[in-house]
């Protein structure tokens, strides 16, 4: 009996370029929620949250 192996779409790890940090700070400065910046550069809450926190940004304001 052969077993499936369920494919997983698997993700690369984009490095942030200068240009994504700055734009990155902006948005947290004006307070725009983390799922609006995880859209806007397409990445996951997660992700950003893991780089505020890197960064020394707090995003625990937002909705």
């Amino acid at each position: 009996m052969a077993t499936k192996t369920k494919s997983r779409k698997r993700t690369k790890r984009r490095a942030w370029s200068k240009d994504d940090v700055r734009e990155f700070k902006l948005l947290a400065r004006q307070k725009t929620p983390a799922p609006k910046i995880a859209k806007r550069f397409k990445r996951s809450e997660g992700a950003i949250r893991q780089k505020a926190l890197g960064l020394g940004i707090s995003l625990n304001s937002r909705a």
